[in-house]
């Protein structure tokens, strides 16, 4: 399996790829702002790369439950110094983090090469233009809603199927605008749209969404759900919960894994590619 990404090529299976997080934001859940200078936010970037990170996720607009949509302008302000100094200093691939078409052909040309688009349910055909014009790796991404409203009563009988369903259709519709399939990963969207029982139930049965036969990329890194598991409050002070959760999804077939804390995401799902390795020879 083959995922393409402008000049980058990833084959799996194979060692799981870490995409590294870097919010240019005010408001993130996350870190609180931490990294809202572009300067911070490009030293920060760096730092991720030399802990073993093999992809850079750079976003400015914060995607947390009740975000306010953020102007254009203001988004491109955040992001587009912050890619064009990592495009001439790291030689992995640079991921925008948006649901705007504009800010994603403005970042690709600035050198970004993969589009994390959480608004994958959109119905409008730009973004995935932009994608099949630039030849940018696309992250199809399942939610309910969007930020500001998604955790306003989210529903499903089924999730796990409802989910598979989004994907057929998705799939479906990104070929028919001129994506190849080998462009595309796919994000169950923990945290977006979902209850906590969903999250649970997305994570158990992850491995149903590798029928697709496309990379699957897992992003629970510090959620609010790992905090009501483990009764954490704090984001920061996730991190054990949000390794079990990345060495699990590994073991179920995860190819990416999406992480604000790369050095201890390394060793853990590292160790567990080794188990699993050698999991036919015990």
């Amino acid at each position: 399996m083959i995922l393409r990404a402008r000049q980058f090529e990833y084959e799996f299976p194979g060692r799981a790829l870490l995409m590294g997080v870097v919010n240019v934001t005010p408001d993130s859940f996350s870190d609180g702002g931490e990294y809202y200078s572009t300067e911070r936010a490009v030293a920060r970037a760096v730092q991720l790369a030399a802990e073993g990170a093999d992809m850079i996720d750079i976003g400015g607009e914060s995607s947390r439950p009740g975000a306010r949509p953020v102007p254009e302008e203001e988004e491109l302000r955040r992001v587009i110094p912050v890619i064009e100094e990592l495009a001439g200093r790291l030689a992995i691939a640079i991921s925008i983090d948006t649901i705007k078409p504009a800010v994603a052909r403005a970042a690709v040309r600035a050198g970004a090469s993969v589009i994390n688009d959480i608004a994958s349910n959109r119905e409008d055909d730009e973004m995935w233009g932009a994608a099949a014009q630039s030849g940018a790796g696309y992250i199809c991404t399942h939610i309910q809603g969007t930020p500001e409203t998604m955790q306003n009563n989210p529903f499903y009988n089924d999730v796990v199927a409802e989910v598979n369903e989004f994907f057929q259709a998705r799939l479906a519709r990104l070929r028919g605008c001129g994506v190849a399939l080998e462009q595309v990963a796919l994000d169950v969207g923990l945290g977006f749209g979902k209850r906590l029982e969903d999250n649970l139930k997305l994570l158990a049965g992850l491995e149903a969404f590798t029928k697709w036969d496309r990379p699957l990329l897992l992003g629970a890194s510090r959620k609010s759900f790992v905090g009501k598991v483990t009764q954490i409050l704090a984001p920061k002070e996730r991190l054990p919960g949000s390794l079990a959760c990345a060495c699990w999804a590994v073991r179920q077939g995860a190819a990416i894994i999406r992480t604000h804390d790369v050095a201890a995401t390394r060793q853990a799902v590292d160790l567990t590619g080794s188990l699993m390795e050698r999991q036919g020879d015990a």
